[in-house]
């Protein structure tokens, strides 16, 4: 499962379900612009180094973006954007998950049930 953005910063702001969630997760996958969106959040070393290490603990693998990503999100871009203003991060992520065949984990499912293709599991805080 690919879990976005939005679950991992509930769980830093130590929401319960969320922390249950990912805790009893065995392994679970971020694509990279979830991981850059965390850390632009960061506001020191130290919280970016707890990141990582977090990242370590939980067994999670990070989803690079390639050229395969880049042409299904570009496509949501231009199929969405106008109708219902997905952004880009949000192209990205869900074109990485339907490329790797993994459901979303997120709080937003609107923003990726326009999307072909895409699993979405609603994440409720």
């Amino acid at each position: 499962m690919v879990i976005d953005t939005d679950v991992l910063i509930w769980y830093m702001k130590g929401n319960e379900k969320a922390y249950k969630t990912i805790e009893n997760s065995k392994s679970f996958f971020i694509s990279v612009v979830t991981y850059m969106e965390l850390v632009q959040g960061m506001r020191n070393k130290n919280e970016l180094n707890n990141l990582r290490r977090a990242l370590f603990v939980w067994n999670s693998e990070i989803l690079y973006i390639s050229e395969e990503i880049s042409i299904k999100a570009m496509f949501f871009v231009e199929q969405h954007y106008l109708s219902h203003s997905i952004q880009l991060a949000d192209a990205l992520i869900g074109a990485t998950a339907i490329a790797y065949g993994l459901p979303i984990l997120t709080g937003n499912d609107k923003h990726y049930k326009i999307l072909k293709n895409t699993q979405i599991k609603k994440f409720r805080p």
